[in-house]
């Protein structure tokens, strides 16, 4: 990218992070950086709106489920490796032996395109680096906002680093290829979380919503559904059929 044009966005980012302000009220000691992240998230929203989801729009629109699915299992099958390293890294030796098996099937029968495991009993699993780390005691540390990546925290942004260089897909020597395959992942992903804007749009404080969710999703993951059982708190004015799970927008 020119340098012009990328010195532009960072210094947009950086005057919306700092105009960005507070509703009055309990500040969430998980969000110290809240006025930054604020800012953060409205940039992202910004280009989400411009761009990504019209583009997500348009590959929903013109490309047939069948062939988004096999694309999306083509993609996950290659990254599917992070998952069975931290599968062992967590001390699940069952399940990273069954996930290697999921692989293996899916790559051989499936021709990467398809899933045959998952009808074989070979349930897919999801786990990464930042799980890891929870696994093992390193706190989450504060929500952080990152530009286009959206929610994370200060154990989960550098730990995705950690994933990139341990997919497959990351040594793949065509740029092309690689980016193509990387494109065709959030395209996918995003097309997918589409039905979920209107959600978002009837909150009444969409950043708060989206914070609490991920964190309340993000640490059932790392604990492996052994949380607390307490009411969920999703900001206010959320909407009373909301998930734990709900990913809105990749803000």
């Amino acid at each position: 990218m020119p340098i012009k044009p990328l010195a532009a966005a960072a210094a947009t980012l950086f005057f919306l992070a700092g105009c960005a302000s507070i509703p009055a009220g309990k500040r969430d000691p998980r969000d110290p950086l809240e006025g930054f992240n604020r800012g953060v998230y409205r940039f992202n929203t910004a280009a989400d709106r411009a761009v990504f989801r019209p583009a997500a729009q348009a590959w929903r629109a013109v490309i047939p489920r069948p062939v988004r699915r096999g694309l999306g299992n083509f993609v996950g099958n290659l990254d599917y490796p992070v998952t069975i390293i931290n599968d062992f890294l967590q001390g699940k030796v069952r399940d990273g032996g069954r996930d290697f098996t999921r692989l293996v099937i899916n790559s051989v029968v499936g021709l990467g395109f398809f899933d045959p495991a998952t009808g074989a009993g070979f349930e897919r699993h999801d786990e990464d680096f930042g799980q890891t780390l929870g696994k093992w005691g390193v706190p989450p540390g504060p929500y952080l906002v990152v530009p286009f990546l959206g929610p994370s925290t200060f154990r989960d942004a550098p730990a995705k680093l950690v994933d990139e260089y341990t997919s497959p897909r990351h040594y793949i020597r065509n740029s092309d290829l690689n980016w193509g395959l990387w494109v065709t992942d959030k395209l996918e992903l995003r097309a997918s979380l589409l039905d979920a804007d209107a959600v978002l749009e009837r909150t009444y404080d969409p950043y708060a919503f989206v914070r609490n969710a991920w964190l309340q999703r993000r640490e059932y993951q790392v604990k492996d559904g052994a949380v607390d059982e307490q009411p969920a708190d999703f900001g206010d004015d959320a909407p009373a059929d909301a998930a734990p799970g709900t990913d809105s927008t990749p803000n």
